[in-house]
């Protein structure tokens, strides 16, 4: 099989760290930036990781994508906030058999992209890393890394395959899940840590290490789990909270996305990750009180410029 071109839309915590990987292991890798373009373009990307850090001179970095060669995959680490974006920057990088792989935090994504395009190959990317962008240029990852790929609609199991073994020959930990189950297993931790550290000012492992947000936390990762029930969505039970608890406990002390984001003063990802689940399981009766209230004061934090 040819060996496969990679586009990274969002060169930033995630779409930065795999990209950098794969690059780093020889794959064609061409990384879209904005605000540190010419930073990257001059010094490289940096990654700081617990794993082994590592440096690429000479990236392939782009300001625009219509000065980017058409791709195989497209991988895209946009803030969802930024979805409306892809409108205008897939079309360039796009063939008839391109795949793009959203690896991005929340329930309809895909959808949203389908709606647009309704002839494109998609895949779920489903991250498990706790990484962060600290300076221009520099990516630095904490622990984790794994990535799971649950296809959505490409009807080519050749080409997942292949972007499969190719994150496998990055060094990252890669499987091929069910889409739907894998979206909301990512919910259930995403749902409460998100929020909770933005609403708390606080950080993962003070979360857990009260007893009263420990409880808390354990019933919002429950409140997504019967949501993904009432929807059908099998392999989720209280078994997978448990272990979403654990492999917290022993992660670093974390703040999440949504709470850099909030820290500065960037939009929060609060639709993608909080109303459409909220809303996709009112459709079938099923309700998430304690995570629709953790909504509600996110979007009063939003609106009210209530930011230190």
């Amino acid at each position: 099989m040819n060996e496969l071109t990679y586009a990274v839309i969002g060169t930033g915590a995630i779409g930065g760290y795999y990209g950098a990987k794969l690059a780093h292991a020889g794959h064609n890798v061409h990384f879209l930036l904005h605000s540190d373009y010419e930073h990257v373009r001059q010094h490289g990307l940096k990654v700081s990781s617990c794993d082994g850090d590592f440096e690429l001179q000479n990236v392939q970095a782009y300001a625009d994508t219509h000065a980017m060669p058409q791709a195989d995959v497209v991988l895209v680490g946009l803030k969802s906030t930024n979805q409306h974006l892809l409108r205008s920057l897939l079309p360039p990088l796009l063939k008839d058999d391109t795949v793009v792989v959203l690896i991005q935090n929340g329930i309809g994504l895909e959808a949203d992209v389908q709606s647009w395009f309704p002839h494109l190959r998609l895949a779920a990317g489903l991250a498990f890393i706790c990484s962060a962008k600290t300076a221009p240029g520099h990516v630095r990852h904490q622990c984790y890394g794994s990535i799971n790929i649950g296809n959505y609609s490409c009807p080519d199991k050749e080409r997942i395959n292949a972007i499969l073994a190719d994150f496998i020959d990055s060094g990252i930990d890669a499987h091929e899940v069910e889409y739907a189950e894998a979206r909301w297993k990512k919910a259930v931790w995403n749902m409460p840590f998100n929020g909770m550290t933005v609403a708390l000012h606080t950080q993962t492992d003070r979360l857990l290490s009260c007893p009263s947000t420990r409880q808390l936390i354990y019933e919002q990762m429950m409140e997504v789990i019967h949501a993904a029930n009432a929807l059908g969505i099998e392999g989720l039970d209280e078994s997978f909270a448990q272990k979403m608890m654990e492999m917290t406990d022993v992660m670093v002390p974390y703040s999440p996305s949504m709470r850099l984001d909030f820290d500065f003063r960037r939009p929060m990802e609060i639709d993608y990750i909080y109303t459409r689940p909220i809303d996709e399981a009112r459709r079938v009766g099923a309700e998430m009180p304690r995570l629709q209230m953790l909504e509600r004061e996110l979007r009063f934090l939003e609106n009210s410029g209530q930011r230190d």
